[in-house]
């Protein structure tokens, strides 16, 4: 069992070279409270290399020793940084305590003018300035699980190289502009269950990319929402001062953004949905029952590059006849970008792209020793219950070398 955890679970870290030789072992908490700090950034001073620290404020982050001369950093909103070697750290898991910003303001009282509506204007007028206008390429980590009445009945991951053009904004908003190639794609036997049939067949991931509000300039609601942006304190992330500002009406919407040149570090979005209609499959309707998205970006050679994006959905399954509530599906999406290729000497070409139908369609033979090499970010229990649910008949292990 402790094997399968550590090369699975929420395996969402540095996509780097195979031959990792140094390890940092650490968990972040706070100073003052010892109370851990989750999803932390963590990275490298230099590299783009990077992770995040779990729930518990736990991480691995595996390097090639290289790096170990390196500094490594961690940062977490309203802390001031953590900087070290990464040579201080190697060996003993280390605790590491984040201290809060000396400056956060305990009340709203600003020198400046500018309302929540100016901010975010500016922001949004900013972005071919704060984010990459020349090629870029992207190692990430994929991962989408399916519950069905509240038992994980898949999983799916996949070790993805991202390619994109600019941060120009696009005519068509709904039109996928970056190409992705598949590196390794691993699933659960869940994929055959009769239930995988009541989540969309598409390609998930084309979808989770395009969530990306920033890229795709998805503000649609313009003048009436922006409006009603409230600002918050102001806090620190990274060491500079960010604006915080937010809306609250028929969805929940906040962004943190660089008070000092006004780049976009922090998306979230939810909104519950009054079973609003999807449609019919079978003697059941579809009605969808809310989202909830997070997306994040990372400042590299001056530009902002995205660094993680989460989407959870939920859709409510109600008998056709009575109307009664049959089961909920849930479907979890994450996608980690652990290193940034800021000048690429080539382009994903037109035969390696991945294909715009389900990538559970798209796998290949599963490829264990890539796996067992491939950095992991520290089981939570959540983790552990989508293994329990997995595992029920079958080790996962067995399962991806069976499917």
């Amino acid at each position: 069992m402790q094997k399968t955890l550590c090369c699975f679970l929420l395996s969402i870290a540095p996509f780097v070279a195979m031959g990792q030789d140094i390890t940092v072992s650490a968990t972040v908490v706070d100073k003052e409270t010892n109370e851990p700090l989750g999803y932390a950034s963590v990275g490298l001073k230099s590299v783009a290399i990077g992770t995040i620290s779990n729930a518990e404020g736990e991480f691995d982050f595996h390097m090639p020793a290289e790096y170990r001369n390196e500094v490594l950093v961690i940062s977490m909103l309203g802390y001031k940084n953590f900087e070290a070697p990464v040579w201080s750290l190697v060996g003993e898991t280390q605790v590491i305590k984040m201290e809060k910003s000396p400056i956060i303001l305990e009340e709203f009282v600003v020198s400046d003018t500018l309302n929540g509506q100016d901010i975010l204007d500016i922001a949004l007028s900013r972005i071919e300035q704060n984010y990459p206008m020349k090629p870029f390429l992207l190692d990430g980590f994929y991962r989408d699980v399916k519950k069905v009445g509240g038992t994980y009945i898949s999983l799916l991951e996949a070790a993805v190289k991202i390619y994109d053009e600019n941060y120009a904004e696009p005519r068509n908003k709904y039109k996928l502009r970056e190409t992705v190639r598949l590196v390794e794609v691993r699933q659960s036997l869940g994929y055959e269950s009769r239930f995988t049939t009541y989540f969309d067949q598409d390609n998930l991931l084309e979808d989770l990319l395009l969530h990306n509000n920033i890229r795709y300039r998805h503000f649609t609601d313009g003048e009436e929402v922006f409006s009603k942006l409230v600002r918050e304190k102001n806090s620190f992330y990274n060491d500079r001062e960010i604006y915080a500002i937010s809306y609250n009406g028929d969805y929940y919407m906040k962004l943190l953004i660089d008070k000092e040149d006004f780049s976009i570090i922090h998306f979230e979005f939810e909104q519950g949905f009054e079973d609003d209609f999807l449609g019919k499959r079978k003697d059941l309707i579809s009605k969808f029952a809310g989202i909830k998205k997070t997306i994040e970006f990372r400042k590299f050679q001056g530009k902002m590059y995205p660094s993680f994006l989460s989407i959870s959905s939920k859709i409510n399954w109600y008998d056709l006849e009575t109307n009664e509530l049959k089961f909920q599906t849930e479907l979890f999406q994450q996608l980690l970008i652990n290193n940034v290729d800021a000048h690429p000497k080539e382009r994903i070409r037109l035969t390696e792209k991945m294909r715009n139908y389900g990538l559970q369609f798209q796998d290949r033979p599963y490829n264990k020793k890539f796996w067992d090499n491939y950095n992991v970010i520290k089981e939570t229990p959540l983790d552990q219950q989508i293994l329990r649910d997995l595992e029920q008949h079958v080790p996962l292990d067995e399962q991806f070398e069976e499917y």
